[in-house]
C-alpha cells in the first residue's frame, strides 16, 4: 500500500482556548513493535483532550503529543511484532494519543473490529467510553445484575454508555442531568432521571430505595458531590471516580465509610499499561460487542465536525449542552 509522505493533524503550539488548535502538516507516524498504523476516518472528542489542550493533562512518556484518544479507520501498515490485524482491516482503537490526525499508531491490543453493521463514525464513538465504563463499573466496582447504579452526567458519552450497559444486564439505574430535556432523554434508556438543578439527588435515591441507597455511584463531578455520594450508597457500596470537573479536593466526613463499609476507588485510562488495555479490549469483544451488533446497546452521537473545525468541536464540549458523543470526520 502506497502511503503519502505527509498528513494533516491538529497541533497545539501553545496551551490555551480552543483557538490554540491549528491545522498542521507533518510526517506520518511509524508503527513500532506491536503497533499498527491506522488511516483515520473518524476520531472522538473527549474531555481529556480539552484538558490536554489547556496544558492540564500532559501525555504520558512515549505517547504522541497530538490530541485524540480514540479513532476508527483502516489498518494500512504493521509494526514488526503486530499480530491479529492486517492491512485493510477496519478497526476502532483506544489511542495513547495522536487521534486528531489522518494517520495514527496504536498498539494492536487496543484495537477492535468494527461491530457488525457499524460505520466509521459509530465505531469511533466507542473506545474511550466503553473502555472506561467497563473498567470502572464492571471490573473495579463489580456491578451485578441485581444491584443499582447512580450515574452523574447521564447524557455525557460515558453517562449514556454506563446507563445502557447497566440496564442491559438488568441493573436499576438512576442518572442526573441539568435540564428537563436531558432528563427526558435519559429516561428513554430505562433510567430514573434526576434534574440536579431542581432536585436533591440523594433524596430521590433515598425515597426510591427505601433509604437503603444504591450499590455503585459513578461520579465525574468531584469535590462538591463527595459527601452526598457517600450518603447515596448502600452498605458495602462503591463510589467510583472517573473525573473531577468541579475540583478534586474536598473536606469529607469519613464516618459513613466505616459505618457502611464503603469502597472509594477510581482510575484514569491513559496511564494504564498496554497489557491492561488489551485485557479490557478482550472483555469488550467477548461481552459487549455482541450487544452492539444486536442493537441492544448503541452509541449516541450529538454532532460531527470536519477535522479542520476541531475548535468548534471543543467549544461545544466545553459548553456542556451536548447529549452523547462529539466526533471529528477525518478521512473518507
Amino acid at each position: 500500500m502506497i502511503l503519502p509522505e505527509a498528513m494533516r493533524y491538529i497541533d497545539v503550539p501553545h496551551p490555551g482556548a480552543p483557538e490554540a488548535m491549528v491545522l498542521a502538516s507533518g510526517p506520518l507516524p511509524v508503527p513500532k513493535g506491536d503497533e499498527v498504523l491506522i488511516r483515520v476516518q473518524a476520531a472522538g472528542v473527549n474531555r481529556p483532550d480539552v484538558q490536554q489542550r489547556k496544558g492540564l493533562y500532559p501525555p504520558p512518556p512515549g505517547a504522541s503529543p497530538v490530541l485524540g484518544l480514540e479513532v476508527a479507520g483502516e489498518v494500512v501498515a504493521l509494526g514488526p511484532m503486530a499480530s491479529g490485524f492486517y492491512p485493510g482491516h477496519k478497526v476502532t482503537a483506544l489511542c495513547n494519543g495522536g487521534g486528531y490526525a489522518e494517520y495514527a499508531v496504536v498498539p494492536c491490543g487496543q484495537c477492535l473490529p468494527w461491530p457488525e453493521g457499524y460505520d466509521a463514525l459509530k465505531a469511533a464513538s466507542l473506545p474511550e467510553n466503553f473502555f472506561t465504563v467497563w473498567a470502572n463499573i464492571f471490573d473495579m466496582a463489580g456491578l451485578r445484575p441485581e444491584e443499582s447504579l447512580l450515574v452523574h452526567g447521564g447524557t455525557s458519552g460515558i453517562g449514556l454508555t454506563a446507563i445502557q450497559l447497566a440496564r442491559a444486564q438488568g441493573s436499576a439505574v438512576f442518572a442526573t442531568a441539568g435540564s428537563d430535556e436531558k432528563c427526558a432523554f435519559i429516561e428513554r434508556f430505562g433510567a430514573t432521571a434526576i434534574n440536579y438543578k431542581t432536585q436533591a439527588f440523594e433524596q430521590v435515591v433515598a425515597e426510591a430505595t427505601g433509604a437503603r441507597g444504591v450499590n455503585v455511584v459513578l461520579d465525574m463531578v468531584g469535590a462538591p458531590y463527595a459527601q452526598r455520594n457517600m450518603a447515596c450508597l448502600a452498605p458495602r457500596g462503591r463510589l467510583v471516580q472517573v473525573a473531577f470537573m468541579q475540583g478534586s479536593k474536598a473536606e469529607i466526613d469519613l464516618l459513613p465509610v466505616m459505618q457502611k463499609r464503603l469502597t472509594i476507588t477510581g482510575s484514569t485510562m491513559r496511564p494504564r499499561t498496554a497489557y491492561e488495555k488489551a485485557a479490557i479490549a478482550t472483555a469488550l469483544k467477548q461481552k459487549i460487542w455482541p450487544l452492539l451488533a444486536q442493537g441492544k446497546v448503541a452509541p449516541v452521537i450529538e454532532r460531527v465536525f470536519p477535522l479542520e473545525q476541531a475548535r468548534e468541536a471543543h467549544a461545544l464540549m466545553e459548553a456542556s449542552t451536548h447529549i452523547g458523543k462529539i466526533l471529528l470526520r477525518v478521512g473518507g
